[in-house]
């Protein structure tokens, strides 16, 4: 007798089809070169997303409510002012830098983006694919919420409703920089997008306190305005690609500058065969765990190591990083910061210059005076999903010359990240013993030096199993998560990077034999979002002062294991 499908699987093969579709589309209009968001292809992939349904956009397949969570996490990640511009154009690293055009980075993600004018946005785009599959997802989910907008604010004659006259009233005050009354703007606003005066209030206030994001009222009447000047006058938006940026695609030209720089570096200052460990983590927990007690712990009164964390993570406490750091780069650190386009961010540490007292507290076996250490350790700041394989790959090959060949006395990779947890919360630690690759058939498998007792006993649930490394973070909804938690794969988490990273290190090890095959290999993450639970999606903000633990305690794990 068949076995028909569960109603999970059949809504996860219907999602996963979806993500397959929307990507189908956006590769075929990045080798097109352009496209209009709700022409042909446009509406293609407004289809797909629509039924794909991801956790982090909410409400958007409600066709009246316009979700407010999903907007400010996209308007996070792309330049303040893009919900103006009609022409969006995502380039590569074409000279604009060099340029009179001011830079706008976003607050939640480092990419240049360039106001070339009132109606048209640029978008340096040098993290490979997956930094360009999440902004055309995010431009996307923008264009479906602005068709709600316009749906609430045209009568049905096509004639602008009063609340949205009133509206623009107030965008008016605010671009004039006069007062205005938010709580009757509020009243207008909560009919304009479909939401109770209480839902208005609250995302009014929370998108004013988020940094490089307009006002909730600018941003709505914007979208609503482009919409509507869209279907009343003909006024067609467009997004584009240069052709510059379909060239170097899939090329590693920004991460083999990043990565030749590097090594360029290490040569230079005679450090190159130095035993070498690559840590892919933040560019602070590091730095503080080696120089925090010592620049600053006399400082400020603190009941133990976590606590010092917690206190300088504030924002208040601005001038004691800044400390940190100067004492850092006096005392075995060298930071490099990028001007290839990767926007990773180096430091470098030389352990025999680090004061042997400190590195005492992760190998207490050996006393101080026994500590001094020739090792050499590589903190390279997060890379992106695709990123990851271009800077590993590019880092761990030799560089060529007339004379020789040489490359890096690699000991270790350790992968600290962030991730999405399937079972537990947020700020709970994942152990993956394998990467599985959604939508394809690589899979990862790897001996992890870590395993669950290194993090057992700290208050925090920690869990042992593979990871699904996804296509993108905002394609993600419950149906296809639930199945990879609920099949015989058993996935306890997903994140962006770890199949990159091991199909990285797997080519430079074990097949083209640029590090040994026996490198050891550590990977943790810490759980930023459980997108499977109501309200913990990254939608609804970032972790907080419930990181500090988690990331210590991983970082703390791996000197201890990288400095014994």
């Amino acid at each position: 007798m068949e076995n028909k499908p569960s109603v999970n699987q059949v809504r996860a093969r219907i999602s996963s089809s979806s993500i397959q579709k929307l990507y189908i589309s956006m590769r075929h209009l990045l080798i097109r070169g352009h496209y209009k968001p709700l022409g042909t292809s446009g509406e293609a992939m407004i289809e797909s997303l629509l039924a794909l349904k991801p956790e982090i956009y909410g409400s958007i397949a409600d066709p009246d409510r316009v979700e407010l969570n999903g907007l400010l996490y996209i308007f996070q990640r792309l330049p303040i002012g893009i919900e103006q511009c009609k022409f969006i154009k995502l380039i590569s690293r074409e000279g604009l830098e060099k340029s009179s055009f001011t830079p706008i980075i976003p607050s939640k993600r480092r990419r240049n983006c360039y106001r070339i004018d009132k109606y048209q946005m640029y978008i340096e785009m040098t993290r490979g694919r997956s930094d360009i599959y999440d902004v055309l997802t995010h431009l996307t989910f923008m264009f479906i919420e602005s068709e709600k907008i316009r749906r609430h604010s045209l009568d049905s004659r096509n004639k602008k409703k009063r609340d949205w006259k009133k509206l623009e009233e107030i965008v008016q005050l605010i671009r004039k920089g006069e007062p205005y009354d938010r709580e009757i703007g509020c009243t207008y606003l909560s009919t304009v997008i479909g939401r109770t005066y209480a839902e208005t209030l609250e995302a009014c206030l929370i998108f004013e306190k988020a940094s490089k994001v307009n006002s909730l009222f600018e941003i709505i009447y914007w979208m609503g305005r482009l919409s509507i000047e869209e279907f009343v006058n003909q006024q067609d938006r467009e997004i584009t690609f240069s052709s510059s940026l379909t060239e170097v695609l899939g090329h590693h030209i920004y991460g083999e500058q990043w990565a030749n720089r590097i090594k360029h570096f290490l040569f230079e200052k005679g450090l190159s065969q130095r035993p070498t460990h690559i840590i892919s983590a933040n560019l602070h927990s590091v730095m503080n765990c080696l120089y925090a007690t010592k620049a600053i712990g006399k400082k400020l009164k603190y009941k133990n190591f976590e606590d010092l964390m917690s206190q300088i993570s504030k924002s208040k406490n601005e001038r004691h990083r800044q400390t940190i750091k100067k004492y850092a780069l006096a005392h075995g650190m060298h930071e490099l910061t990028d001007s290839s386009g990767t926007n990773i961010t180096v430091q470098i540490f030389e352990c025999d210059k680090v004061d042997p007292k400190l590195i005492e507290k992760f190998n207490p076996k050996k006393s101080a005076k026994k500590q001094k250490s020739n090792q050499i350790i590589i903190v390279m700041d997060y890379a992106f999903g695709e990123q990851a394989y271009e800077t590993m790959d590019e880092l761990l090959k030799p560089i060529l010359s007339s004379k020789s060949t040489e490359s890096l006395n690699v000991k270790s990779i350790n992968i600290m990240g962030k991730a999405g947890i399937l079972e537990g919360d947020k700020g709970d630690i994942m152990i993956p013993q394998a990467h599985i690759f959604e939508g394809t058939a690589d899979n990862y498998p790897f001996k992890n030096e870590f395993s669950q007792n290194d993090f057992e006993g700290h208050g925090l649930d920690v869990f042992e199993g593979l990871m699904v490394t996804v296509l993108g973070t905002s394609l993600q909804n419950k149906d296809i998560l639930t199945y990879f938690q609920s099949s015989s794969w058993k996935g306890i988490g997903l994140e962006m990077e770890g199949a990159h990273y091991q199909k990285a290190i797997q080519s430079a090890s074990k097949i083209r034999k640029h590090v040994d095959k026996n490198i050891k290999l550590r990977y943790a993450y810490y759980a930023s979002d459980n997108p499977l639970k109501t309200g913990s999606t990254l939608a609804s903000g970032g972790l907080g002062q419930d990181g500090i633990k988690p990331t210590y305690l991983i970082t703390t794990r791996i000197l201890q294991q990288v400095l014994t």
